[in-house]
This record gives structure tokens, C-alpha cells and sequence, in this order.
């Protein structure tokens, strides 16, 4: 109508999909503190004042990266909960990890556990961030070790919070061995040597 503005807002010439995707895979590649504003926009074809329209700030990217990465690369944890004993979640929680920190075409490893390696002060939330992350995994896995325990699937007196933290603990050294340049097959001979030691 005459008299009125037809001025539009600019569209973003991106797929924010792809770009998010994009920036996951920085994160994942390098960890958060190391992945700069610069980089981020040359990976993801786009200037600095699209990524902030976009995404808020790094911070904000990150998180929406990390929500990404757990419903996609990183779901293993929460596809191995679902198993109906707490033998078979660790099972495929240790298998799915050995395939996913070895996928090709990807970083190594795990972005929860590479996301804030070495990083400052200045990182301590996102630290946080990715810890939460993690313990979800062990908590779910300690809830359906206890079950199993009052189930007289498992022996009496079995500690399920031990239980899954040793568990845990083989998952993060799997991913560091996977950084570290080791292959499916020796990830998934530790997790056979990790699964002998199931108690029963």
C-alpha cells in the first residue's frame, strides 16, 4: 500500500542446517577454546555478522553444536540405555562407541570428551556443560545396573555406582585411544577385554 514501507529483512544466503553441521564438526575436530570465530566462518562459508544473526555468539553455536552432536553422532549413549538389561546397555554402549570415534570421514573420538580438552578458566561452563553430558550417560547406566541388582540379574552387593564409572572410564579412554590414531578393531578388542570384567 502506498505510504508504507516495503523494505525487507535480508535473508541469510545459508543453510543454517548445513552451517550448524558445519560448526559441529570444528568443535569436534579442534575443541572449543581453539575453534575461532575466523575459522568457524571460513568452514562454514559465512561472515561474522551472519554467524551472530544466526546463532547468537560461539558460546550459543556451541551449544546448539553439542545438542546437535547427541541426537546424531553422539547418540550411542542414549540408543545403548535402551537396552533392557544393564549387561546389554554396556555392550552396545561400548560397540556403538567404537564405531562412532572411528567413523569415517569424521574427527576421531567424541566431541563431549575433545569439546573443552585443555581449556582455561575462561571455559569452565562449557567444561561443565560437557560433563553433565557424560554423567547423564554414567547415571542412566548406574540406574539400570542397580535394577538388575534387585532383579537378581547381578550378583548381591554389586556397587552400581563403581560399576558405571569403571564403564565410563573405558568409554573416555576409548576415545582418547581413538584420537590417538587407534582403529575399530582394537577399540573393540578393549572393549571385549572391559566386558570379561562384568561381574556374575
Amino acid at each position: 500500500m502506498f505510504g508504507m514501507s516495503t523494505a525487507r529483512a535480508p535473508r541469510r544466503a545459508f543453510d543454517r542446517d548445513e552451517a550448524l553441521e558445519t560448526a559441529m564438526t570444528e568443535f569436534w575436530r579442534h575443541g572449543y577454546e581453539a575453534t575461532s570465530i575466523a575459522a568457524l566462518t571460513q568452514a562454514m562459508g559465512i561472515n561474522p555478522p551472519s554467524l551472530y544473526a544466526a546463532f547468537g555468539n560461539k558460546r550459543k553455536l556451541f551449544s546448539e553444536a553439542v545438542d546437535r552432536y547427541a541426537r546424531t553422532h553422539g547418540s550411542y549413549g542414549a540408543r545403548a540405555l535402551a537396552e533392557p538389561t544393564a549387561r546389554g546397555a554396556v555392550e552396545r554402549l561400548l560397540r556403538l562407541a567404537a564405531a562412532a570415534y572411528t567413523e569415517p570421514g569424521r574427527p576421531p573420538g567424541c566431541l563431549v570428551v575433545n569439546g573443552a580438552t585443555n581449556g582455561t578458566d575462561a571455559s569452565q561452563d562449557v567444561k561443565a556443560e560437557l560433563r553433565e553430558w557424560r554423567e547423564g550417560t554414567k547415571r542412566g547406566l548406574e540406574g539400570k545396573i542397580a535394577a538388575d541388582v534387585a532383579a537378581g540379574l547381578l550378583p548381591p552387593g554389586t556397587d552400581a555406582g563403581a560399576l558405571a564409572t569403571f564403564y565410563s572410564a573405558v568409554v573416555q579412554g576409548m576415545c582418547t585411544q581413538a584420537c590417538d590414531g587407534v582403529g575399530r578393531a582394537e577399540l573393540d578388542r578393549t572393549a571385549d577385554v572391559a566386558l570379561a570384567a562384568w561381574p556374575g
